[in-house]
This record gives C-alpha cells, sequence and structure tokens, in this order.
C-alpha cells in the first residue's frame, strides 16, 4: 500500500493504526514523504512499526506516487489517501477484484455500495461532466473519473509509462508531466488505453480529519480537462489496440460527439492480456 504524506502527522495518528489492523490483507505499507516539517516520518514510524518510509525525489503528488510504486516488492498495489478520507476495510473488495481478474480496480463513490461524507455538489456535476467527456474519449464507463482511491498489479506498471523517479528535477523548476496531481486522471486514462481489465470497487469516502484540503474545484476541473485532451492525444499515437477494458459496473458507452473519433461500444468485462504471468500469491500477500 502506497500512502503519500506532505504534513500528515496527525492524520497519521489514525489512519496507519487502522491500516494495520487490516492485515494479513496489507502486508507492506510504504509511506512516501514530500519533505514534512511536521514530524510525519516520525509519527509513522511511531505509530507502526515495520513501516517503510521512502523520500521522493521531485515534487508532486504524482512522483510520490511513484517513487512508492518503484519502492513496492508485492504483486499488489493499493493508492491510499493520508487524510482519512478513505477507509481501510474497503482494501478486501479491491483486492477481490484483482483476484477475480481485474487488472485495475478502481474506486467509485457513485456506483452502488459506494458514496461521499465530503463531495460538494458542485464537484459532483463537475465529476458527472468530467466522466462523460471520459467515458466518450476512451470508451470506458468509468461512474467516478476523480477518486485516487485505487488498486492494481504491479505488473502493469511498465505499461503506465510514468516519469523515471531517478530523473533529476525540471529544468525550470515545474513539474514533468505525471508528477503532478494529475496523476490519478492519467493511470485512469492509460489503463483504458492500454486494454485493460477494468472493475470499479464500491467506496465510502470520508470526510478529511485534520488540516485543509488541497482541492480546487475550478482549477482542479481545469487540470482534469486538459488531462483527458492530453492523454486523448497520447492514446492517437500509441500502436497499441484501442481500449476495450471498462469499468463495472457502470452507465452505457457513451457516442462521441461530432468531430472525434467514433469509439467502439465495450464489453462489461475485458480478459487479461494473454502476456500477463500468473499472479497466484499467498494470501497474507495480495495486498501490498
Amino acid at each position: 500500500m502506497i500512502v503519500p504524506t506532505r504534513n500528515e502527522a496527525r492524520n497519521l495518528e489514525v489512519v496507519l493504526p487502522a491500516v494495520a489492523a487490516v492485515r494479513p490483507a496489507v502486508y507492506e505499507v510504504i509511506v512516501v514523504d514530500g519533505d514534512s516539517k511536521d514530524g510525519t516520518v516520525e509519527t509513522a514510524r511511531r505509530v507502526l512499526p515495520g513501516v517503510r518510509i521512502v523520500r521522493q525525489t521531485r515534487k508532486g503528488k504524482g512522483n510520490a506516487m511513484a517513487c512508492g510504486f518503484a519502492a513496492a516488492t508485492g504483486d499488489a498495489i493499493v493508492m491510499f489517501d493520508a487524510d482519512g478520507s478513505a477507509d481501510p476495510q474497503e482494501i478486501p473488495r479491491f483486492v477481490a477484484a484483482l483476484v477475480e481478474g481485474a487488472d485495475f480496480a478502481k474506486g467509485s463513490r457513485f456506483t452502488k455500495g459506494g458514496g461521499s461524507d465530503d463531495i460538494t455538489l458542485l464537484r459532483k456535476g463537475g465529476n458527472a461532466g468530467l466522466n462523460l467527456i471520459a467515458n466518450t474519449l476512451f470508451g470506458t464507463r468509468y461512474s467516478d473519473l476523480c477518486y485516487g482511491y485505487n488498486a492494481f498489479w504491479a505488473d502493469i506498471l511498465p505499461l503506465l509509462e510514468l516519469p523515471a523517479v531517478d530523473m533529476p528535477p525540471h529544468p525550470d523548476g515545474g513539474m514533468y508531466w505525471g508528477d503532478g496531481f494529475e496523476i490519478e486522471t492519467v493511470l485512469n486514462c492509460r489503463v483504458a488505453a492500454a486494454a485493460l481489465s477494468i472493475t470499479e470497487v464500491p467506496s465510502v469516502e470520508k470526510e478529511r480529519m485534520f488540516g485543509e484540503t488541497n482541492l480546487r474545484t475550478f482549477a482542479d476541473g481545469t487540470r482534469v480537462l486538459r488531462t483527458l485532451a492530453a492523454e486523448r492525444r497520447r492514446a492517437g499515437r500509441d500502436d497499441r489496440p484501442a481500449a476495450t477494458g471498462t469499468a463495472v459496473p457502470g452507465p452505457a458507452a457513451v457516442v462521441p460527439p461530432a468531430g472525434h473519433p467514433a469509439v467502439p461500444a465495450t464489453p462489461a468485462t475485458a480478459p487479461v492480456p494473454p502476456a500477463v504471468p500468473d499472479r497466484a500469491v499467498p494470501a497474507a500477500q495480495q495486498q501490498e
């Protein structure tokens, strides 16, 4: 399990013991820290003995996630926020979705059994609009594009082509594409473009426990929209076949608007690509 942090000490006091209670479903917890000043690393080590600490190599949530992915040793990886909004008790659901054949298990607040104590009507409406665009461009059936509680098999990492963690900082002081908060949308687009099998997992989002959210409704919505456009262009340049993975359950595939290439309807499930190796793992190591 990968937990990116920056000044989340108070939240980790609660979150990490709750994660530990889910073991053996979670056998490895990696906290990826972005230069916290509030004792986040020390807190993590105190409340969860055995936690692995990784320092991110650049800045941005995407880089933190990529550093955690690179450090992971297990067969399956869970993306887990440190702010207390994600429920560790849901982790077995994600594991089950992977074991049952999904390459990518995507959390959804808007499928049956999901929900949110945090999302506003404005953000919910914006998410619905972005879902429509994503489903049109990638032939998916996502019901919740903008949610970061996800799990996937580690062997799909090469297909995601994230920025290498050992690259130096960006020369102009900015971030490489994929290093920022766009990481979650990038992953959703790339697993679809790679024709992987995607299953939605119902999830209930809680409110952040301590500290202030970094979400900015209009700025973040614009960033997601730009990400969708950029990833669609990237997928169009890719030699891989068109996406066949879909999120299940979800609305019917959307007919693309005029001017966009037709996206064929996709089945409710997609087979695991034949090149994927045997993923059978011991029960105590099915989740990272």
